[in-house]
């Protein structure tokens, strides 16, 4: 049975819209074709001529004639932005956080995506193991770039053993095939201490290197460990002296890589930086921030963008601005309560004594919550709960607001991970609550006790 696709939304003053095609409709087909899920939607929309198939409420079909610019797209969002069924992952990674969730969490928590269309969509990283060679054709067909590629080592024994999966250590060769069709690509590799550390890495490193410079950043990340571990492989959080460590090694390969290759390549992410009490790289280091969704590079981005806001916001007549609110409406005193995680704290309190040294009376207090949800271990805003966020502010002086970043929040809504709303926080500790987006001129405005909106 050929699939038919339900159209949620339609992009107001698009080429659907002048065509009066509706949410509820159906996509049929286009120029004929079936379509099997949005990899084919979004390549067979790029022509200039198109003959669209639809299927109205009622059950009346048009075909539509449409002449276009090419790549122009038509303005429609359907209902599963996939297009068809998320594929689920069929490793068992010893490093898993999905098997260190507590039970009773929402169903979707629990889900383990490794769909090759959502590292396009969404910048999601793959093992490449879910993927048939029809889908690693349609990509180099499709050419589409960049997919995000979870190696974790490139040692293909260790590979099938990290990822408990004896099909894992074929990966390479399906790089080789991306490599040979010039697709950009993005690593990751997911540390575990005593696992694929140390000499594993050097050879991680040396291995992906050769793929320069279609695959154009590589990224180590630490693993997170959660309190749920009973009954999985036995991995320990890293120390100091292996943080320093690991930078050492990322650095040499860095001046390696630039010298070579004119890229720094692999990146840290700053999470080793703030466990080896070093400070971060320049911006240059960064390649572009091409893993900032990886944490690679997030800390820089956000310290420059504050510097810059401040310089902005100390023009005296901003300046006087902000002072004459400050006495008219609070009396001289305001004060904010910046929520965050372990890691980020004392980085964060740097930025908040720069701003006080600048705009005296406006006091804000940065709030570092240990993650008792998931275990101590986990020091990242991102999966800090609303019973613990509770729990740890409740006995103290909030002012008069309590900022959270967005990355506490899902996305696109204000529930926490264990379905604490933003509401429920603001009813139990009578404080409102702001949601500070990721950007330094953001936190700037939430010091001052502002919102940004979305654009």
């Amino acid at each position: 049975m050929a699939k038919e696709h339900i159209i949620d939304r339609i992009t107001p003053g698009s080429i659907a819209e002048e065509l009066e095609i509706e949410a509820g409709d159906v996509l049929v087909s286009i120029n004929g074709n079936e379509i099997e899920d949005v990899f084919d939607y979004h390549y067979m929309v790029n022509d200039e001529y198109l003959e669209v198939l639809i299927r109205k409420a009622d059950g009346e079909e048009w075909e539509l004639e449409i002449e276009k610019e090419y790549n122009e797209d038509l303005g429609i969002e359907f209902e599963n932005g996939l297009m068809d069924d998320y594929k689920s992952c069929t490793n068992k990674c010893i490093f898993c956080f999905i098997d260190q969730m507590p039970p009773g969490m929402r169903e979707t928590l629990y889900f383990k995506d490794d769909d090759s269309r959502l590292s396009f969509l969404q910048g999601n990283y793959i093992t490449l193991t879910n993927m048939k060679d029809k889908d690693l054709e349609r990509i180099i067909q499709y050419h589409l770039a960049p997919i995000n590629i979870s190696v974790q080592t490139t040692n293909p024994e260790l590979r099938c053993m990290m990822l408990h999966n004896r099909f894992a250590g074929d990966v390479l060769k399906k790089i080789d095939r991306l490599y040979e069709a010039g697709i950009q690509m993005n690593g990751q590799i997911v540390l575990c201490k005593g696992v694929n550390d140390g000499e594993e890495l050097e050879r991680s490193i040396r291995d992906l290197s050769k793929y320069l410079p279609y695959m154009e950043s590589v990224s180590v990340v630490p693993v997170g460990l959660s309190k749920y571990r009973e009954g999985l492989y036995p991995l320990e959080p890293f120390t100091k002296e292996d943080a320093i460590q690991v930078i050492e090694t990322i650095e040499k390969w860095q001046d390696i890589c630039m010298k070579e290759h004119d890229m720094h390549f692999i990146h840290a992410s700053d999470e080793w930086y703030m466990l080896a009490e070093r400070p971060l790289p320049e911006e240059n280091s960064y390649d572009g921030y091409l893993q900032l969704e990886n944490g690679v590079g997030m800390m820089r981005l956000l310290m420059n963008e504050f510097t810059e806001a401040l310089e902005n916001a100390k023009d005296p007549d901003h300046k006087e601005d902000m002072m004459t609110v400050l006495n008219e409406e609070y009396g001289g005193h305001h004060k904010v309560s910046l929520v965050t995680g372990r890691l980020a704290a004392p980085f964060l309190r740097e930025l908040a004594d720069a701003f006080m040294k600048e705009f005296s009376g406006y006091e804000v207090d940065v709030v570092d919550i240990r993650n008792d949800f998931f275990g101590e271990k986990i020091t990242v805003s991102g999966l800090i709960t609303g019973q613990d966020l509770l729990a740890q502010t409740k006995e103290r002086e909030l002012g008069h607001i309590l900022a959270i970043p967005c990355n506490m929040l899902r996305m696109g809504e204000r529930v926490f991970l264990d379905d604490v709303t933003v509401e429920d926080v603001e009813n139990t500790l009578q404080v409102p609550v702001l949601i500070v987006k990721s950007s330094g001129f953001a936190l700037l405005e939430a010091m001052f006790g502002y919102e940004v909106e979305e654009e």
